[in-house]
């Protein structure tokens, strides 16, 4: 069986370990949103590109 002693070190253990866990959830979060962010205005810039292009060339049709 175990003990008392080994129960509350594997406990504090666990919290601990539960504690720095929760920390980092924070900023890999902002890391996933600052990436969104710069994909979207990467595919946006893309875009503008493209109908500037056909703006330029006189093409009907000026959606990409």
């Amino acid at each position: 069986m175990i003990s008392m002693k080994a129960l509350s070190k594997i406990l504090v253990a666990s919290a601990f370990a539960f504690s720095l866990a929760a920390c980092g959830d924070g900023e890999a979060e902002d890391a996933g949103e600052e990436i969104d962010e710069v994909v979207t205005d990467a595919g946006n810039a893309v875009e503008d590109a493209c109908e500037d292009v056909k703006e330029g060339a006189g093409a009907e049709d000026k959606d990409c």
